[in-house]
């Protein structure tokens, strides 16, 4: 196995530090048992948070993801604006 050195909130820290208490197991199990359930929990709770917005905006060009930077430009997105 590989290591990898992550940075991780206290509050995060300290419940994988109580789990592991708890459990009698190590940090890394843990750690390791939420990597590999993670997957399977977000999708479909990403997926629905946006469901709601999926189809919702209408009248784009058919070809924006081809020209995106020509209707950026087109709308002034980027340029300075005089206060």
């Amino acid at each position: 196995m590989k290591t990898l050195t992550v940075r991780l909130p206290d509050a995060i820290v300290a419940q994988i530090e109580a789990e592991s208490q708890t459990r009698r197991v190590t940090k890394s199990d843990i750690v390791r048992e939420r990597l590999m359930l993670a997957p399977d929990r977000q999708r479909p709770a990403s997926y629905e948070a946006i469901a709601d917005l999926i189809g919702s905006v209408h009248d784009l060009p058919p070809d924006l993801g081809a020209r995106k930077k020509h209707y950026l430009k087109s709308t002034g997105y980027g340029r300075k604006h005089h206060r």
